[in-house]
C-alpha cells in the first residue's frame, strides 16, 4: 500500500485511490453522508428494496449463499434477510476492524445464521477465500449495493463484473444484484458530493490522515479543501483535495511539491445509463437481467443471472 500511495503521489496529477477513503473514521464519516439530505442514493436504493424486494426475491434461491461486497456496517445485506433467507453470509470489506465490530453485532441479532468476515481488498482481484463458498456447492448471490461499481472506470467495471461472473460459481440460481446510479443533473450530484453541512467533505480530507499512517508522510488537512465536480464528458463525479497554498508534502524517501490550488484525484464516481449498464452486465457475462428503480428513475437495482 505504502508503494502504491508514494506512486500516486509522483503522478500529475496526483491522485490516490478511493479505497483509502475507508479506515475505520472514514467508513463512520461515509455512514454519516448517507444521512445527509443531498446524498440521495442511499436512501432511493432502499426505497427500491422496500417497495420491489419481494419481486427480486422471486429471483434469489432459498438458502443462497450472500456475499456482501463493501459490507461496511452490514446493514443492507442485513435488511434482507428475511426476504432472500440465506443460509450462509459473507461480508467482505477493506476495513476489518470496523467490519469485524459490525459483524459480531450482526451475529448477536441472527444467531442461527452462519456468517463469515473476509478483510479483502477487490478493486484489482476478487479472489474471494474457499470459506467464501458454501461447502455444499450451492447458489451464491454476491451483493454490490450504494453504486459503487461508479468508482470503477467502464473499463474497469467491465473487468470487475467478469469475475464477480466466475465468483458466482456454476450452480443454478446464482447471480448478481447491484445498486447502479444513473446519469441526472450536474447540480443535484455536485450537491450529493459536496454537502452543506460538509461531511462529505470531511470524509474526503480524512484520507490525508489514513496516508499518513500508510505511506509515513506529513499531510497536514488545514492546508487542503474538498472539491466535487461533474465531468459531463465522462459522466462521472470527480472527488479532489485542492492545495489552500503552495505546500510540500515529504516522506522518508522523498517528497512532492504542490502549488496553490493544484488538485490531488481521490475518487470518481460514474453514473450510468440504464441500457449502458444493462449491456455492460451481459458482456460481463450475464444472462438475464432485470432492473427496478425510484419514480424518477434517478437509480436503479439491477438482479443478473449467472
Amino acid at each position: 500500500m505504502r508503494h502504491e500511495l508514494l506512486a500516486g503521489l509522483a503522478l500529475a496529477p496526483a491522485r490516490t485511490s478511493p479505497k483509502y477513503l475507508y479506515d475505520a473514521l472514514g467508513s463512520r464519516l461515509f455512514e454519516a453522508i448517507t444521512e445527509v439530505p443531498e446524498y440521495y442514493p442511499t436512501r432511493t436504493e432502499a426505497a427500491i428494496f422496500a417497495e420491489s424486494g419481494g419481486e427480486m426475491a422471486a429471483m434469489v434461491p432459498r438458502g443462497a449463499t450472500l456475499i456482501d461486497l463493501g459490507a461496511g456496517n452490514c446493514g443492507k445485506a442485513a435488511r434482507l434477510f428475511g426476504l432472500i433467507e440465506p443460509a450462509r453470509y459473507v461480508a467482505v470489506d477493506i476495513s476489518v476492524d470496523f467490519l469485524r465490530n459490525a459483524l459480531d453485532c450482526l451475529q448477536r441479532q441472527h444467531p442461527g445464521l452462519e456468517m463469515v468476515g473476509v478483510g479483502m481488498d477487490f478493486s484489482h482481484s476478487l479472489a474471494l477465500p474457499p470459506e467464501a463458498g458454501d461447502p455444499a456447492g450451492g447458489p451464491r448471490v454476491l451483493f454490490y449495493p450504494g453504486s459503487s461499481i461508479g468508482n470503477f472506470t467502464p473499463d474497469e467495471a467491465l473487468a470487475f463484473l467478469r469475475q464477480v461472473r466466475a465468483a458466482c460459481g456454476p450452480s443454478a440460481g446464482s447471480g448478481l444484484l447491484i445498486g447502479v446510479d444513473l446519469v441526472k443533473d450536474a447540480v443535484e450530484l455536485e450537491a450529493a458530493y459536496d454537502d452543506a453541512l460538509g461531511v462529505t467533505a470531511a470524509f474526503n480530507r480524512n484520507l490525508l490522515l489514513h496516508v499518513n499512517r500508510l505511506a509515513g508522510t506529513d499531510f497536514r488537512i488545514g492546508q487542503w479543501q474538498h472539491r466535487a465536480l461533474y465531468n459531463a464528458t465522462e459522466s462521472r463525479i470527480e472527488m479532489h483535495l485542492q492545495a489552500r497554498e503552495a505546500l510540500t508534502v515529504s516522506w522518508a524517501s522523498g517528497s512532492r511539491r504542490f502549488a496553490q490550488g493544484e488538485r490531488m484525484h481521490t475518487e470518481n464516481s460514474y453514473k450510468w445509463t440504464v441500457d449502458g449498464f444493462d449491456a455492460l452486465l451481459h458482456l460481463g457475462g450475464f444472462a438475464r437481467t432485470q432492473a427496478w428503480f425510484d419514480a424518477q428513475r434517478r437509480f436503479a437495482v439491477f438482479w443478473a443471472s449467472a
